[in-house]
């Protein structure tokens, strides 16, 4: 075929090529079925999630501070509602008379959730330890208050009839702070757990007010 110019020049013979004719994919049916399935799942998958955060549960929370050692009972505990708890496993309000009556592994502090780690059943006195009360004043006390699982150290004081060289020489007994009582007077009832072949010696000096109460590590 010849082509003819405007300003006169020969026509050039060239072939003139066909249009491009652009063919249509074909969607294949199993294709199609699989992406609505993938997004229907990521649709249900998201949605379990949000059920499962905003899901709420009553739990048990501490609502005033328990020492170390000290009996859980109901008014230390109050019911609260919380969202998403599973994963925080905190004590079902359910079992709140599986947890009274159980003691503060740990001091527990008021707002906090409680959870099965924080209590236990293990009593204050350990193999080879038996309980002794002492009577003190206040002034022999070495803090304003000794809370259970404090640590503490009988030393003796010295005797009025010993020379210097023995009244020098304190003897020095390891105890632990089961419960402190404060009666309506100046005296404080102190329960502590000591060795059992420490008692008969401690209940002597205690006799002879002859006993010193140093703290050395707190609960």
């Amino acid at each position: 075929m010849s082509l003819a110019t405007r300003n006169g020049t020969p026509s050039v013979d060239a072939p003139v090529n066909p249009p491009t004719v652009v063919r249509q994919r074909r969607v294949r049916p199993g294709l199609l079925g699989l992406a609505v399935l993938l997004i229907a799942l990521g649709g249900l998958g998201a949605a379990f999630a949000v059920t499962s955060v905003r899901a709420t549960g009553s739990y048990l929370a501490v609502a005033r501070p328990v020492e170390v050692g000290r009996e859980i009972s109901a008014a230390d505990l109050v019911t609260v509602q919380v969202a998403g708890g599973q994963g925080l496993r905190p004590v079902p309000a359910a079992r709140l008379d599986e947890v009274v009556g159980k003691r503060a592994a740990v001091a527990l502090l008021p707002g906090t959730l409680l959870t099965l780690g924080q209590i236990t059943d293990d009593p204050l006195l350990g193999p080879g330890q038996q309980q002794i009360a002492l009577g003190l004043k206040t002034a022999q006390v070495p803090a304003r208050e000794l809370h259970p699982g404090d640590k503490v150290l009988l030393v003796s004081t010295p005797d009025n009839d010993a020379d210097a060289d023995a009244a020098a020489a304190g003897t020095r007994f390891a105890a632990t702070v089961i419960d402190m009582v404060s009666p309506a007077n100046d005296d404080k009832v102190l329960y502590l757990a000591l060795l059992t072949r420490d008692v008969p010696a401690v209940v002597a000096l205690a006799a002879q007010e002859r006993l010193a109460v140093v703290l050395t590590e707190a609960a």
